[in-house]
């Protein structure tokens, strides 16, 4: 049968019409039904017991949220400026970042606007990485700040 024709037993069986298109569901309720017209619904114990069970079950309910108190406390607020990297990776100024790369231990600086890498300043981690390896690489991966494809190293 073709779903438009399911969704028409559907209506024919269930007095109401299908907002699904999907066939093997459509045949699957289509089919419990006509078994519970002809050999009868649950019995009356069954649908007791399914009650019984229903209400003694745990239900997955969350609380409502704490409403936030509307400023009962006089707690001072303190504004200044914070000065963003543009890159959360990275550590802040100063830092010494350290690396040890076939044998050789890698030390560079954090300054404000780059990095310093054996006496030469470089704007980018990768500049540096490129000029420890020969090969360009990404500045992040090689000295394994950030994030990774498989999470937080």
């Amino acid at each position: 049968m073709t779903p438009a024709a399911l969704r028409e037993k559907y209506a024919e069986v269930f007095g109401e019409t299908s907002r699904s298109g999907h066939k093997e569901w459509l045949i699957k309720k289509i089919i419990w039904r006509m078994q519970a017209n002809a050999e009868g619904d649950l019995s009356e114990r069954a649908k007791r017991r399914a009650l019984e069970l229903a209400n003694d079950a745990d239900l997955r309910t969350k609380a409502p949220p704490e409403p936030k108190p509307a400023s009962a406390s006089k707690e001072r607020t303190v504004t200044r400026k914070v000065e963003f990297s543009g890159d959360n990776r990275l550590p802040t100024p100063g830092t010494v970042i350290t690396r040890d790369y076939k044998g050789r231990s890698i030390q560079v600086h954090v300054l404000r606007d780059g990095f310093e890498f054996e006496g030469e300043a470089y704007k980018t981690l990768s500049a540096v990485a490129k000029a420890v390896t020969g090969t360009h690489t990404n500045g992040f991966l090689f000295f394994r700040l950030g994030q990774y494809a498989g999470g937080v190293r």
